[in-house]
């Protein structure tokens, strides 16, 4: 057990936002949060846009996989946030958050930058979340 924060963030496949996600918080909070991602119905692959686009900003999640969800982690999980409006998560006493991000197919955005405006959407929640759970960066 750790006396970090721990948050899991979870998508429907875990191959994308949730992904995301996950990689912002590691890079941004340089070892402050205990970080998990998992997905309701994973997939088999990270989307291979969602990783460019992320790499695109300094973090890197080439090198994993969608998971499931690990009913032990989801217990032991300080937070859990919904990326998107389908992922449903039963997390009995543990606090979930939704965070309904940018949806640029809706407006007719596809591609890598579709992925960017969806990196840039987490990436402010991500920004927000850190100085909820580890007040401000010590590095300004």
């Amino acid at each position: 057990m750790t006396d970090l924060p721990a948050v899991l963030f979870v998508c429907v496949r875990n191959g994308g936002k949730s992904q995301m996600a996950a990689g912002l918080m590691r890079q941004a909070a340089d070892d402050r949060v205990e970080v998990h991602s998992a997905g309701t119905d994973p997939g088999e692959t990270i989307n291979a846009l969602s990783a460019h686009a992320l790499a695109e900003s300094g973090a890197d999640i080439s090198g994993e996989s969608p998971k499931s969800i690990n009913p032990e982690l989801l217990r032991r999980v300080d937070l859990v946030v919904t990326l998107g409006r389908d992922a449903r998560v039963d997390a009995g006493d543990t606090e979930v958050r939704n965070w309904d991000t940018d949806e640029p197919s809706a407006r007719g955005i596809e591609g890598l930058d579709r992925m960017r405006l969806i990196r840039d959407d987490i990436a402010a929640r991500v920004d927000d979340l850190l100085a909820e759970l580890t007040g401000p960066s010590p590095n300004p």
